[in-house]
């Protein structure tokens, strides 16, 4: 390679109904202050969302957007080799199960 010309970047573009998601680091502690195993199994877990697919960005009924915090189901996660750590995963839009948001007022309390 010549001297000052950089090598092109590389990226994940998930494709079809899918985000790229970066999961958040595991819980070891409760609330509580409860000490997890290491082998306890969280059925769903969170994380950032880093790309989303053309698709999903298209749908007005999928109300996600990049870099929201979300829920996810990690049963059809694809790991991607891309980073040492290994903390990117393509997800289906399906497993999505919540999004976090934040509001300046607390929603009204039914009684």
């Amino acid at each position: 390679m010549a001297k000052g010309r950089t090598q092109p970047l590389e990226y994940v573009e998930p494709l079809g109904a899918r985000v790229l998601v970066r999961k958040d680091e595991p819980k070891r502690e409760t609330k509580g202050g409860i000490a997890l195993p290491d082998q306890a199994e969280i059925p769903t877990i969170t994380g950032r969302i880093v790309a989303i697919s053309a698709q999903v960005e298209r749908d007005v009924d999928m109300p996600i957007r990049q870099y929201d915090k979300v829920l996810f189901h990690p049963k059809n996660a694809i790991p991607v080799d891309f980073e040492s750590d290994n903390q990117l995963y393509v997800v289906p839009v399906e497993d999505i199960v919540a999004v976090f948001r934040r509001c300046e007022e607390p929603p009204p309390r039914e009684e």
